[in-house]
């Protein structure tokens, strides 16, 4: 049995080594929980166990998984991002790639001046919410009572 670790570092990120392994997965940017119950089941570890004592060859595992999730045994329609625009291929993003290609399909909506694009741009709500009293930001007033002095 290795030596328990209190911060485990698993693709570039810091990992509560105290917490359970599927829970302390959720701490990488890209993985829920259901994502990391299947990748702490495809090494043939309990979900239940402290990330903390956890070898580093299983670590070295993770990372492989989280490269290449298909390979290992997990199902297509669990990845994040099922066939790429710039691929076409089923890949899982992780951590700040994940950011990257959010924001490069944000760009991409705004240059070819789709209506999703053109409502990130103007920071107005993309999924067809109502506006009449949601998302009002600024500082706009409503109607004012005129002062007493003013009337006489």
């Amino acid at each position: 049995m290795a030596e328990f670790r209190h911060i485990v570092r698993v693709a570039g990120t810091d990992l509560q080594g105290d917490r359970q392994l599927m829970l302390a997965l959720t701490g990488l940017k890209g993985v829920g929980q259901m994502f990391a119950r299947s990748i702490a089941l495809a090494i043939d570890l309990d979900p239940s166990d402290k990330m903390g004592e956890i070898s580093d060859e299983d670590v070295g595992k993770i990372e492989a998984i989280l490269e290449d999730p298909i390979a290992h045994g997990i199902p297509a329609w669990m990845l994040n991002r099922r066939k790429d625009m710039d691929t076409g291929k089923d890949v899982h993003v992780v951590g700040s790639k994940l950011a990257i290609s959010l924001r490069e399909d944000v760009n991409r909506l705004r240059k070819i001046r789709a209506y999703r694009g053109i409502r990130h741009e103007s920071g107005l709500p993309v999924r067809g919410q109502r506006t009449k009293s949601s998302f009002r930001t600024g500082g706009t007033l409503g109607v004012r009572r005129k002062r007493k002095a003013e009337q006489k």
